[in-house]
């Protein structure tokens, strides 16, 4: 992927993501998504919005390769995801950072030690993976906590420790699902500022929501879905 630098680093351009005609239907009939397509552009902020249900998590599922649409192609740069053999998915996720509702971070682990997992499980060497880990920690506003553990942290900078560690390995996509779910509002406006700040990068940022004010808020595109069809709107 194309690279583009600013102050604060060296990130991965964010690819332009394609679904055309995605339908996927479970084994119990459910069908989660129904011919659903939607361009998202390079480098582009986009919230996927939905009541539960919609399916915001099949679609979210994927894009990152847990599941295999019944019908449609979705395509990520220049990858075709139908083509992307099993041998191939955990290289293909490496281009994906995630940020969860529930931050899913290592409690016994310190701030620095929970953002480093992921490129000690690259093979990084150390000083490459002190330069990125603080990189990464100085955009979330967390590189004086370093040493902290978790359980000494606030909700909203337990947060911004999950997405220091989706962007530490330079995604070229971060997708955060329901980021500010469990976030009072001033915590959900600064992590939104936070993602908004990636996405200026160059990072294609999809935030999956379902708070309406947080997207009015930004004035962000939103693709919204409804019991598994794609409602016409901003394009």
């Amino acid at each position: 992927m194309e690279e583009i630098k600013e102050e604060t680093g060296t990130v991965n351009k964010g690819p332009e993501i394609v679904f055309t005609n995605v339908t996927k239907e479970y084994p119990n009939g459910v069908k989660a998504l129904d011919n659903v397509s939607f361009r998202v552009a390079p480098g582009e902020f986009a919230f996927l919005m939905g009541h539960s249900g919609s399916g915001k998590s099949s679609l979210i599922k994927l894009l990152m390769l847990e599941e295999r649409p019944t019908s449609g192609s979705i395509t990520v740069g220049n990858v075709d995801l139908g083509s992307v053999k099993s041998s191939g998915i955990p290289y293909y996720r490496r281009l994906i950072g995630i940020v969860f509702q529930d931050f899913r971070i290592i409690f016994s682990m310190t701030v620095f030690e929970n953002v480093a997992f992921a490129l000690e499980m690259l093979g990084e060497s150390r000083k490459e993976i002190e330069k990125q880990v603080m990189a990464a920690l100085d955009l979330v506003g967390l590189a004086e906590k370093r040493n902290e553990k978790p359980d000494c942290l606030s909700g909203g900078e337990q947060q911004r420790v999950a997405i220091a560690r989706a962007v530490v390995n330079l995604p070229g996509i971060i997708i955060a699902d329901e980021p500010t779910g469990n976030l009072d509002k001033e915590n959900s406006v600064e992590i939104m500022k936070i993602l908004q700040k990636i996405n200026m990068m160059g990072t294609t940022v999809i935030v999956a929501t379902h708070e309406r004010e947080i997207v009015a808020e930004t004035g962000q595109r939103v693709i919204e879905l409804n019991h598994g069809v794609r409602l016409l709107g901003d394009e």
